[in-house]
């Protein structure tokens, strides 16, 4: 069977990038995508997927957005491939034209939903609310309109499939994100905590900064950046004129010093606002290291607290208390961490899947 994973844009390297590459390889699927950075693609160590583009967007928000959804939405492969798979926010814009096909979806478009009213009220002045507004009220239209044309949907999480059965009225199975374990490995306890996301206001990188401004005793290394035309570009501005002095920010960085940097933490903090699932979790478990996260959306569907981990309110009190407590002995997580990340591994996942395209 000839499959075609339609995907939003690669840029900034996250969980959607990371689960469509591997997919693209394990079922020798074709990528069609907008922006391609290559480079990103050989770090993660996906050199060998085949990815076609289909032009580069304006990377100006909303632009971005609309440049991408009308690239998918004019696109037509249809007489090339057997089965079609789309991943991300935009690329179900090409699902009119491309049958049979299966959304696998991290989350309705967050901004047109459930954080609506957070996205227009970060918008300076009233002029910026009011084009907020505007976009928001007529892509998200747009945007349900095309989610009628998906045949099937599949949710990453239970937290996914009650957004989509909240906004879009259709029914979703669910089928959780996988991780390759087999690539984690713990080697210490080290002297810091690790940050795993991209800088964007929702995964609150400030919160955690202020929580390590009260932790003089702990360090905090983040990794993740944003792509240019993102949302987050005036975000990450002001969050790195004001970096505590015990936490560092690297950037994107490749695979293997990622692998190894779980290797080493002492556990991994993670703050996004209600996460579609998160899959950094899941790799600090496979790396026998325990997650402080807050108590919102798919962090509670992986961390057992109290067994893995921490699961506490978005607040600087309870993060920093979950802190101290598991930096006094980290290492005693490490087999429930283990066996926790197993129930996700990457072998599982892909016989669902399969099992899921092959049902239509």
């Amino acid at each position: 069977m000839r499959i075609a994973i339609f995907l939003d844009y690669i840029g900034s390297i996250g969980g959607g990038e990371r689960v469509a590459l591997m997919l693209g390889r394990a079922l020798q699927a074709d990528i069609i995508t907008t922006d391609l950075n290559q480079d990103a693609v050989d770090r993660l160590g996906y050199g060998d997927v085949r990815i076609t583009s289909l032009g580069d967007t304006i990377k100006l928000p909303p632009l971005k957005q609309i440049s991408a959804s009308l690239l998918f939405s004019m696109c037509d492969v249809s007489d090339d491939y057997d089965f079609f798979i789309f991943s991300g926010n935009w690329s179900h814009y090409a699902a009119r034209k491309h049958h049979p096909n299966m959304w696998y979806c991290y989350t309705p478009v967050r901004a047109f939903y459930d954080l609506r009213e957070s996205m227009i009220s970060r918008q300076p002045g009233v002029f910026r609310k009011i084009a907020a507004y505007s976009w928001i009220r007529c892509h998200s239209w747009f945007d349900r309109r095309s989610v009628r044309n998906l045949d099937k949907i599949v949710a990453i999480s239970e937290t996914v499939r009650r957004r989509i059965e909240k906004y879009h009225k259709r029914s979703a199975d669910v089928i959780y994100p996988p991780v390759d374990t087999s690539r984690f490995v713990c080697s210490e306890y080290g002297d810091f905590w690790l940050s795993v996301n991209r800088i964007y206001p929702e995964k609150r990188i400030d919160l955690q900064f202020d929580v390590f401004r009260g932790l003089h005793d702990e360090r905090l290394v983040v990794v993740g950046g944003y792509a240019k035309g993102d949302h987050a570009e005036g975000y990450y501005r002001r969050l790195v004129k004001d970096i505590p002095d015990n936490v560092e920010m690297l950037g994107q960085v490749p695979e293997e010093q990622l692998i190894d940097l779980y290797a080493r933490c002492k556990g991994l903090v993670c703050t996004a606002m209600d996460e579609d699932f998160g899959l950094t979790p899941v790799e600090a478990m496979a790396s026998g290291k325990p997650v402080v996260a807050v108590r919102e959306g798919g962090y509670v569907e992986t961390v057992v607290d109290g067994v893995t981990g921490a699961l506490v309110a978005a607040d600087r009190c309870e993060l920093i208390a979950a802190i101290k407590n598991i930096s006094s002995n980290p290492e005693r997580y490490r087999e429930a961490c283990l066996a926790r990340a197993s129930e996700f591994d990457i072998d599982a996942f892909l016989k669902r899947f399969r099992s899921a395209i092959r049902s239509g």
